[in-house]
């Protein structure tokens, strides 16, 4: 599907508020003032950084169709302090590709799936750039026996936003959802008007209150190595360091491999390993679509 150039200019205008909005005068070495109504900078204090004019800048803001260079963009990504991620975000909806991007597909290579029998030991699966899961090995359904087993199959932002708590294997996700859905937003700045993308965030949007206030925030990030906790009701606790590798022959996917990050966490991954049969959740739970808030 094309995206047309209002709905490009309406993203752009939403991120560029939001962008705006946080950044107070203090961070910026600019008095406050009195009677300040604006959760932020003013539009015309960003143009004054920047060094635009505040019609020009306005309009930018508004979405309305102006062209725009790329020292302009850069001037104003400096000014609201936006790191790589945001930039190449800001430069994708401006339609001034800083980069090229080569389009998505999700043909994997048979080989492929022989890497990821190869990491017997380690859970490890290939993710595109819509957080749908496309491949894995026997390790990762060992440690998630459930993928696949929902409403959109195997995207990792529904099982982490709208499957129910009791069924929920995600510890630390106060930190983890919002990393998630700002990788995401991300990536959606290249495929604008997709439904393929659009039915799924309006779907999460729709089931999910915790998702849609995340995805109005605006946030934009890329993938980062960290470590993740997550819960098996056969075992309890298990801490897993993540690692991404770029699939090169797949454009926007990427291989996620696991390791243990302690002795305890090795013990119990390595068991789960020898019985995959074991359930995750409590198996008396009964699992529903209901909206939740909680996943993996």
């Amino acid at each position: 599907m094309t995206v047309t150039i209002t709905q490009r200019r309406s993203e752009l205008a939403a991120f560029l508020r939001s962008r705006r909005e946080r950044i107070t005068p203090a961070d910026v070495g600019m008095p406050a003032g009195l009677r300040r109504r604006t959760p932020g900078l003013r539009r015309e204090e960003v143009a004054q950084l920047a060094g635009v004019g505040i019609t020009w800048y306005t309009w930018l803001e508004q979405g309305r169709p102006i062209n725009v260079s790329v020292q302009v963009l850069e001037a104003i990504a400096r000014t609201l302090r936006l790191d790589q991620a945001e930039c190449e975000h800001l430069f994708r909806l401006a339609g001034v590709p800083a980069v090229a991007v080569p389009p998505a597909h999700d043909r994997l290579e048979p080989q492929v799936q022989a890497v990821l029998d190869s990491m017997a030991g380690l859970p490890a699966a290939v993710v595109n750039s819509r957080y749908d899961v496309l491949a894995w090995n026997a390790a990762y359904v060992a440690m998630w026996p459930r993928v696949g087993k929902h409403r959109w199959g195997t995207n990792l932002l529904w099982a982490s936003f709208v499957i129910p708590s009791c069924c929920s294997t995600f510890v630390n996700r106060d930190r983890e959802l919002p990393q998630m859905v700002a990788t995401f937003r991300a990536s959606f700045g290249r495929h604008l008007g997709e439904p393929a993308w659009t039915d799924l965030i309006e779907a999460l949007s729709a089931a999910s209150p915790e998702f849609e206030e995340m995805w109005a925030a605006q946030d934009v990030a890329v993938p980062t190595t960290r470590v993740k906790v997550f819960r098996h009701d056969a075992v309890g606790e298990v801490r897993l360091s993540v690692v991404s590798f770029s699939v090169v022959a797949t454009p926007e996917t990427r291989m996620t491999v696991y390791t243990t990050v302690d002795q305890e966490s090795r013990e119990r991954l390595d068991w789960l390993i020898e019985h995959p049969d074991a359930p995750a959740v409590d198996p008396a739970h009964t699992v529903t679509h209901r909206p939740a808030g909680h996943g993996r």
